[in-house]
């Protein structure tokens, strides 16, 4: 059996690997602060099926609390451990099984087994908020075995942390003009794919919001790292298959093992 990843936008894909239905760091708002959808529709309803849900770390544009209460009851949500104290409205959401874990932990949906590892990342809820809460990553492990890297730096454990991958879903971009440290620009992106060696890549986490007022400040930045990822991935990782998707657009991928 295939697995299938569709990306919604930023760092939300859908992941459906062994009958099962992983949704990635759910953002379905058309505005979130200063922050505007620029491109792509936003997702449709069937985007907020899932059986489990992966929340990488408590940055708003990632764990984003309207966006998580459309979930249907009774879905299974793993946050970083901490995230309900840093943020009360997750304790509103009662419909939901929600679960704290930490780089380490493990934990299975049906026949699917899930690993969280570590990423170089604030994990704060910013603006405010001490260094409670780790950033996550997350390596699904069914028909394939698949690395969600959530929004990470490179670091020099991350290849032997994820162990052998099929697939990598890795952060390329952001939602400004610059990116700070903790973050994967499409080089350094190309540069933890070469190191992880997985079959195929889909990048995320770019060219979906932008600051509003911001248009004409270094657009580049918003456009570009999708087809920048493909350049560099091509002269630093050629054996990985990188399928750029756009928004709402599907790959299945057949796995050998």
């Amino acid at each position: 059996m295939p697995v299938e990843i569709t990306w919604w936008g930023h760092a939300t894909s859908t992941v459906e690997d062994s009958n099962i239905r992983v949704l990635t760091d759910p953002l379905f708002a058309r505005r979130l602060a200063h922050l505007r959808r620029r491109r792509g529709a936003l997702p449709p309803p069937v985007a907020w099926r899932a059986d489990l849900t992966l929340v990488s770390h408590l940055h708003a544009d990632h764990l984003h609390v309207p966006s998580l209460a459309r979930l249907a009851p009774g879905t299974r949500v793993l946050v970083p451990r901490g995230a309900p104290r840093a943020v009360p409205a997750l304790r509103r959401l009662t419909h939901l099984d929600l679960a704290e874990v930490v780089p380490g932990d493990e934990t299975s949906v049906g026949d699917l087994r899930v690993r969280v590892v570590s990423a170089r990342h604030d994990g704060r809820r910013l603006p405010f908020g001490p260094h409670r809460s780790p950033a996550l990553g997350y390596v699904l492990e069914g028909e394939a075995r698949t690395y969600f890297a959530g929004d990470t730096g490179l670091f020099d454990a991350m290849a032997e942390e994820v162990g052998p991958v099929d697939v990598a879903l890795l952060p390329v971009g952001g939602w400004g003009p610059h990116l700070g440290e903790g973050h994967l620009d499409a080089e350094r992106a190309a540069q933890a794919l070469a190191r992880l060696a997985p079959r195929s890549a889909v990048p995320v986490h770019y060219g979906t919001y932008w600051p509003i007022g911001l248009d004409g400040v270094r657009p580049h930045e918003f456009h570009a790292p999708g087809d920048d990822f493909v350049r560099h991935a091509a002269a630093l990782a050629p054996q990985v298959d990188v399928h750029r998707l756009g928004h709402g657009e599907s790959v299945r991928l057949e796995v050998a093992r």
